[in-house]
């Protein structure tokens, strides 16, 4: 059998989302399919795996309530999921504003403006003064991100309220802001936080920097490899060895340029993943501050 994962988020008004999770547990449960799926009153965020005709009947299916839902296909199988996981939780991205994200059928209300990826670099030719913001976690952009962008200090996206009301970025506030994430769907919710909090000209990249790589490879304005959530922890979207090709990412231990993270080898104490080069993993497997630790001991 041939497997397939699906990735797909869809901001809906949700009247029962309880009930929503039955039939969405009891759904994958009949089709064998393994993954995690969030769901909130705003919508539904997941990813599931298994054999790609059950994956075609769960598609069919979850469009008859979520309609223009859109799915990304990957290859993959439930084997890569080690169970199957519905829940109901405040929000499908936990920001920590619930009560902020308002949405209708259309989407989100008062987000960002969706921009192609062709819609980005015309804007950026045509006005000098736009900012590339980066709304992922601060290590997901050690190893790759837009040209010149401002990258938040922010371990998690419950980070990013305290960030944008630190006042570090009141300069971006009159200035046209391009809001990036993986996919899109963190963008989703960060726009309008960005809005309500004196952005005056927020925008957002249409399925985020996957579709934007998918179009432009190297040859655009992202610089180096994408952190993806999975066992290969990155991916590129061209050769490596292509002259376009920028390397962002260097070992914590040597310098030298890699994008491979690590967990710790100081678990559970520690759950920081770092980068390092094969050499350096097998002498020194812990991130910087465990072996600035370990040294002085």
């Amino acid at each position: 059998m041939t497997g397939k994962i699906l990735l797909y988020y869809k901001f809906q008004p949700i009247a029962d989302p309880e009930a929503v999770r039955l039939w969405q547990r009891d759904l994958c449960e009949g089709l064998g399919l393994t993954g995690r799926i969030l769901i909130s009153e705003h919508g539904i965020n997941g990813t599931v795996g298994g054999d790609i005709r059950a994956c075609k009947t769960y598609v069919k299916k979850t469009k008859e309530y979520f309609r223009g839902i859109e799915f990304k296909w990957s290859d993959g199988s439930a084997a890569d999921f080690p169970k199957l996981s519905v829940k109901v939780r405040d929000e499908i991205v936990a920001f920590g504003a619930p009560g902020e994200l308002k949405v209708d059928e259309d989407g989100v209300i008062g987000g960002g403006t969706h921009l192609t990826p062709e819609q980005v670099n015309e804007l950026v030719a045509e006005n000098p003064d736009v900012v590339f913001f980066d709304g992922r976690n601060a290590r997901e952009a050690e190893i790759g991100k837009f040209k010149n962008a401002v990258v938040p200090d922010v371990e998690t996206t419950h980070d990013f309220i305290r960030e944008l009301e630190s006042g570090k970025y009141d300069w971006m506030k009159d200035k046209p802001v391009i809001a990036y994430c993986t996919g899109g769907i963190r963008c989703e919710v960060l726009t309008p936080l960005m809005k309500n909090r004196g952005f005056e000209e927020v925008y957002q990249i249409d399925g985020g920097i996957v579709r934007y790589g998918e179009k432009f490879g190297n040859a655009g304005l992202w610089e180096g490899s994408l952190y993806v959530f999975d066992d290969r922890m990155h991916t590129e979207f061209g050769a490596p060895d292509d002259p376009n090709y920028v390397q962002l990412g260097h070992c914590v231990h040597c310098d030298a340029p890699t994008n491979q993270f690590y967990n710790c080898a100081n678990e559970p104490e520690c759950r920081h993943q770092y980068l390092s080069c094969e050499d350096c993993r097998e002498t020194n497997p812990y991130c910087a501050e465990c072996a600035a630790k370990a040294a002085t001991r």
